[in-house]
Formats: C-alpha cells, structure tokens, sequence
C-alpha cells in the first residue's frame, strides 16, 4: 500500500533535515593553532601596564597570560604572575586570582612579595562571601553561610604569623577584626534560634564559643546574657548566678531589677523596623563590609601601578588615611569576688 502525497512529501522533507543535522554534526572543528609568541617579554609586559593604566582589565589578562605562558622562566615572569592574580582581583574572578595566589605561594615561597600573595589569598576568600545583593543592603552575610569567613580568617592568621612587619599586616588585621564580629554574629544567630526552640543548652555552647573565641567582639554582652539565661533554663541556678555577678559588674542594665536577665536589652541586632524589612531599612551606623571601608578611603586621583596593585597601601596621596586601628581592652571583667 503507497504512502499518500502529502506524507511522501514530510518523510522526505524529515529524512533530509536529519541528513543535513547528522552531516553538520559530523564535520570537524577547526583547531586552533598555538603559533606561539607574538611579541618579546618586555613588549608583553609594557602593553599589560599599558592596559592597567588604561583600566583595561581583560587586555591586560590576556597579554599577562601570553608572558606567562610563553617565558615560563623570563625575566618578567614572576611580575607578571603578580599583576595577573591582580588583575583576577579586579574582575571579580576570586577563585582564578585564590588559585594563582596559592600557585605562587608553591611556585615562589622565598619571594620578596610573596606576602602579596598570601594577603590576597585572603582578601579573595573574603570577598567570595559576599552576594552581588547584599552589598546593596545591611543584610547581614553572619545570618548565611560563612564558610569563606571562616577559610579567609585562617588565610589572613596565617599571613601575619609569616609576615608580622608586612605592608599589608595593619589591614590584614582589620579585616579579621571584621571576620571576628561576622563568626561571633553567627554564632550568636544560632544561639538566638536555639533560644526560640527552647534548645538551651546548645544555646549555651553557641555563646560560650562568641566567649572564649572572640572576647573583644559586640556580641559578649548578648552572649554571656544568653549563658546566664540558659542556665536558668535549665534549673542550674549556681552557674546563671555566676554569669548574672558577671554581668552585673560589666553590663548592669542587662539585669533587671529583680536579678533576672534582660535577654531582650542584650540583643542588639537592630531595630525593628531592620528586621523585618529583612535589613533594607532601619540599618544601623556601621559599615557593613570592610571592602566598602577600603572603597571610601579612594580618591579619583590618577594612581600608579603600585598603588593599584597594593589595593591603595602603598604610595597614597596625602588626602588619603588609614582605617583607624582596633582598640585593645573591650573585654569584659571576670568576677573576682
């Protein structure tokens, strides 16, 4: 029995459209071909500063990459190696500028600015915390994940230990003050969750840890406060009056009037206007993300090269300062009585 017209007509029509779909397929592609060096070292290198100068960040990437990738052992390569993880920085591609910095921490550990490399290790890690969205509002990042918090912390402990005297040491110690008040605010979410379950005791782990691991940070009032209010809780009178005596000495208006704790005085999150606009609106006086405070401290004068790579530490106009330095001492008085 034969196919009617119209039906010969689509088979055909289907027959080629896969013969036209299986012969596309199957033609190979082109290869590149590497045709190696275009230019000298030394050209490479000064359309790369060019390109920096200029702000032109993927031009630089590209004759950066080709100096490396063809003098492997020049002259310029270290350099080179040095403005790229830079250059990775500036375009936000955090984990290409991680991977480079930990390359040349392997490649080059004796090297007179390896320190760079471990402070922007750390800076990277810092900022692959943060979402686009956030920056744009007093979200609090403490309230998410803070996984890179925590691997930027170790990157930023480890740097001072190797380079105490290093440009970058002052800063480097900012930021992990910043990191500090981000854990302790975490734990301290935690704890406060913990509290609305009536999990009192993992309530009391949480802020014993803001206690022992970060004694200088906002959070020990609201910590020792959620201790004592745990005990409670829990029916160890003893051990929540002896967190009540502390603070007592150190935080009075915590305690109310009949020695009982004052957990709503303690919490000191924001208003609530803050929290329930999700942080758009209410937002407290402080500076939420330490890249804004190294933002703000910038002019629009014309930088040079190492000021850009120093992330503005070095070489700075006289109109710019530093970020006012942490002051010691904030920790609170044990009971001695």
């Amino acid at each position: 029995m034969s196919l009617p017209r119209y039906k010969m007509t689509m088979l055909a029509l289907s027959l080629g459209v896969a013969t036209a779909i299986v012969g596309c397929s199957s033609n190979p592609k082109k290869e590149v071909v590497d045709t190696g060096p275009q230019s000298s070292e030394q050209v490479y290198i000064q359309k790369a500063e060019k390109a920096l100068e200029r702000g032109q960040y993927t031009e630089a990437a590209k004759q950066l990459e080709a100096l490396d990738t063809y003098y492997p052992t020049g002259d310029y390569t270290q350099q080179a190696q040095l403005e790229l993880l830079y250059v990775k920085f500036q375009q936000k591609d955090y984990e290409a500028a991680i991977t480079l910095a930990e390359r040349f921490i392997r490649l080059n550990p004796q090297h007179p600015n390896v320190d760079y490399a471990y402070y922007v290790r750390g800076v990277a890690n810092m900022e692959q915390n943060y979402d686009g969205l956030l920056r744009y509002t007093s979200l609090k990042q403490s309230h998410r994940d803070v996984s890179y918090l925590k691997v930027a912390y170790q990157n930023f402990v480890d740097f001072i230990r190797r380079f105490p005297s290093s440009t970058y040491a002052v800063d480097a110690a900012q930021r992990m003050k910043f990191i500090g008040n981000e854990l302790a605010e975490s734990e301290m979410n935690a704890a406060r969750f913990n509290i609305k379950r009536k999990a009192w005791l993992a309530a009391i782990e949480r802020s014993h840890w803001v206690v022992e691991h970060f004694p200088q940070t906002p959070q020990v009032p609201e910590a020792l406060a959620t201790i004592a209010y745990g005990y409670e809780k829990l029916g160890d009178t003893q051990t929540a009056q002896q967190y009540i005596d502390v603070l007592k000495l150190n935080y009075p208006n915590l305690v109310k009037a009949d020695g009982s704790v004052n957990l709503r005085a303690a919490r000191s999150e924001g208003s609530w206007i803050n929290r329930a606009t999700l942080g758009i609106l209410g937002r407290e006086a402080q500076t939420s993300n330490s890249m804004d405070q190294e933002q703000e401290i910038q002019t629009t004068e014309k930088r040079s090269l190492t000021n850009r790579l120093s992330f503005g530490l070095l070489d700075r106009p006289e109109s710019q300062s530093n970020i006012p330095a942490p002051k010691a001492g904030n920790e609170p008085k044990a009971n001695t009585e």
